[in-house]
């Protein structure tokens, strides 16, 4: 079985053919069943062979779909300050795009 791990939005993703991931939204105007390739190949094994770039693999990409687009569950970042009635509340909701993993090239 081939599997690829590729760099997107600063995190690291181990993939195969037929996975479907959630990734941080990529800058650019997407709507879903845009196909995307991503080309920050970290490493591609196809069974056989392993290769491994320095940072990344030239020439290889990572062909998806973009399946969904949205953004995740709130997150509360709370600031408090004992014995000095400071605390200061706010909420974040991070955006993100859901790709199906379609060929590793």
């Amino acid at each position: 079985m081939s599997f690829a791990i590729i760099q997107t939005g600063g995190k690291q993703y181990q993939v195969a053919v037929g996975d479907e991931i959630a990734i941080e939204k990529i800058i650019g105007d997407y709507k879903i069943g845009d196909k995307i390739n991503i080309e920050s190949v970290i490493l591609k094994d196809d069974g056989k062979t392993t290769e491994l770039g320095a940072p990344y693999i030239a020439g290889a990409n990572v062909e998806a779909t973009i399946v969904e687009s949205g953004k995740l569950d709130k997150v509360m970042v709370v600031r408090y300050r004992a014995k000095s009635r400071y605390h200061k509340r706010n909420g974040h909701r991070q955006p993100y795009m859901a790709v199906k993993i379609e060929a590793i090239k």
